[in-house]
């Protein structure tokens, strides 16, 4: 699959003669300021970086105090772990904030997190220039990587958004794969001049 990421492998897993599942690889990870972009200097990270590859940083959006994982799956995020139940996290106060903060250069997707157990964790989606969406892929490539790298989780973790749960595995070095279920939600022709 061809993507504003680069090219992607994707391998269908069949249910009887239709595509269930599709595992997808979204990428390898991209920690460093410039590759995000985040407005950091890597001296200014580089104590933190000998303990985690992952930048941690203290976000202030007006009332809201958050600590965010910093990182790119090909586009930029910043995702932010709690302890309270997600559907109580204020996202569309916050998101917009996070999103448009001076800190990221071309605006950033924000994820809200809480981590259920070492296999499970419920998110929200803020995607940059959307808002709220049921579901994101590289976001939940996302939040399984900063959760990892936090040592919350294993290498294979289920993201459970509203539109639905993404499994997501990476085993720290190579690309993260991505599987989740699939259904035809319309059909269509296109049609080239002289046809």
């Amino acid at each position: 699959i061809e993507t504003l990421s680069g090219m992607r492998q994707a391998k269908a897993y069949m249910l009887g003669n239709k595509v269930s599942r599709v595992e997808v690889s979204m990428g390898t990870p991209q920690f460093q300021p410039e590759q995000i972009p985040v407005t950091l200097t890597t001296d200014a990270v580089a104590s933190e970086a000998k303990q985690s590859p992952v930048i941690t940083y203290q976000l202030t959006t007006n009332s809201y105090q958050l600590s965010v994982s910093l990182l790119s799956m090909g586009n930029p995020h910043a995702v932010s772990f709690v302890s309270e139940p997600v559907v109580n996290f204020p996202l569309a106060e916050v998101g917009p904030k996070v999103e448009r903060h001076p800190l990221f250069p071309q605006r950033t997707n924000f994820e809200i997190a809480r981590v259920l157990s070492r296999g499970k964790i419920e998110a929200r989606v803020w995607e940059r220039g959307v808002g709220e969406t049921l579901a994101c892929g590289s976001g939940a490539c996302a939040i399984a990587v900063a959760a990892q790298l936090h040592n919350y989780v294993g290498d294979i973790v289920d993201i459970i958004l509203p539109g639905g749960t993404l499994t997501i595995s990476w085993d720290r070095v190579g690309e993260v794969l991505l599987t989740g279920p699939v259904e035809e939600v319309f059909t269509g022709e296109y049609l080239t001049k002289g046809e």
